[in-house]
């Protein structure tokens, strides 16, 4: 089978380069994104820039990378949205981190017009995607990923897992992004612990990275923890809807987590610190590894940059 025809809409800070993928992996890529300048670049590199999502109807593949499934939802159905014509893509592709209710419910919407549905939420930031340490997990017909799986795979070139039918995937991104918050709220709390003992960040996380319990992210976010670079690849608020997910699927399939309620408050106080800086909104918009500036207030400890800067894993050979 030839390389499909595929559409792309989503040019934030995971979507741009995913797409990018793309376009260097040789697909006909037509693009659309609701701030046109943020496609531009993509468009100047291959990419066809199109007026409406409603001009991406007749590709065979259309993939999407937003942020919320009400986005998802009104670039499908709403005004100028895919689906208001009379084309339909064969193939949808959704790569972002929605509910299940709504993911299935958007499934059922686009059999209804004969197209298929695959959910492909993936795990990393942009610059793991840029250094090939993007991975994601897929569900919906095995047939439909047979088809497609080329396409994910030039994303996520370092794993893709298919899991079964339906929103299996959703169920697997929440409990990934629920390890998330856990995993960097005990983290922050840890390495202030260190540090209140004597230990620099930069050595406790380094030892950390060596050891059984180091990671692709424990070690590319030990940079952001030493010298308190809060660049963003993902935000508090949205790192507080996914626990929200996982704490509402834990209480629909009765499962307890106390652990992940723990972490979710704990975040929440995040939210209230924030009111210390001198701009909470922008500051709320900053990296969610921030969290350990409020654990170290917690502690009474002011955090300060070491200065120090540590190899994060995800640099780009010849970039």
């Amino acid at each position: 089978m030839g390389k499909l025809t595929v559409g792309w809409i989503g040019m934030g800070r995971m979507g741009y380069p995913m797409a990018e993928r793309l376009v260097k992996a040789g697909y006909s890529l037509k693009i659309w994104n609701r701030t046109k300048s943020k496609a531009e670049p993509l468009a100047e590199k291959g990419a066809t820039l199109v007026d409406s999502p409603a001009d991406l109807a007749g590709v065979d593949v259309l993939c999407t990378m937003v942020s919320t499934g009400k986005d998802v939802e009104a670039l499908y159905f709403g005004e100028r949205g895919v689906l208001t014509g009379d084309k339909t893509p064969g193939i949808f592709i959704d790569f972002s981190s929605i509910g299940v209710d709504h993911s299935a419910q958007l499934r059922e919407q686009l059999s209804a017009r004969g197209a298929q549905f695959l959910c492909s939420p993936v795990s990393g930031n942009g610059k793991c995607v840029k250094a090939g340490k993007l991975s994601s997990v897929v569900s919906g017909p095995q047939e439909v990923y047979d088809t497609v799986k080329y396409i994910i795979e030039a994303i996520a070139v370092n794993g893709v897992s298919y899991v079964g039918d339906g929103e299996l995937a959703r169920f697997c991104k929440i409990a990934h992004n629920v390890m998330l918050g856990v995993v960097t709220q005990n983290l922050a709390e840890i390495t202030v612990l260190a540090e209140k003992a004597g230990v620099s960040r930069y050595a406790f996380l380094d030892f950390m990275n060596n050891s059984v319990m180091g990671s692709i992210f424990t070690r590319y976010k030990t940079n952001a923890f030493v010298n308190l670079d809060w660049t963003t690849t993902f935000t508090p608020a949205l790192l507080r809807k996914d626990l929200d997910l996982g704490l509402a699927a834990g209480r629909e399939l009765n499962v307890a987590m106390p652990v992940t309620a723990a972490t979710r408050e704990a975040l929440q106080a995040h939210f209230g610190a924030a009111s210390l800086q001198g701009d909470p909104e922008a500051y709320l918009e900053k990296d969610f590894a921030a969290m350990i500036e409020t654990v170290g207030l917690a502690s009474g400890l002011t955090l300060e940059s070491e200065d120090k800067p540590y190899a994060t894993g995800l640099e780009v050979p010849g970039a």
